[in-house]
């Protein structure tokens, strides 16, 4: 499995530089690559986030950086936890339930979600 991993920033700021991998941080939930983005990504192309470069420097984007780090905005988040939670397999996935239980954390606190990808 090659996995990419989710995680709530509990403070965010946007001159902070995220480019660090430290999922351990941000008590990261890993999902299978392939198996879910693959499946996913024209919906999570409508999705507003921000991709992390160097030195911390957020650029605006659509979808997921797959090979890099996003930050995921609260105003994004129903619209991921859709895609989550009506997938197939969301129910039989324990991965997934906890990832949708991460994102409904973010929502409920308005915070901003990290994704490592592969």
């Amino acid at each position: 499995m090659i996995s990419t991993e989710f995680g709530i920033i509990d403070d965010f700021h946007p001159r902070k530089d995220y480019t660090d991998y430290t999922p351990e941080r941000y008590h990261c939930v890993a999902i299978d690559d392939d198996a879910y983005l693959n499946d996913w990504w024209d919906l999570l192309s409508c999705m507003d986030s921000y991709n992390v470069y160097d030195k911390g420097v957020l650029q605006p984007q659509k979808a997921l950086s797959r090979w890099g780090i996003t930050i995921i905005p609260p105003r994004s988040l129903r619209l991921f936890l859709d895609i989550v939670v009506l997938d197939r397999r969301y129910e039989k996935d324990e991965r997934l339930i906890a990832l949708a239980k991460m994102i409904r954390q973010a929502i409920g606190e308005q915070k901003h979600m990290i994704h490592y990808g592969v």
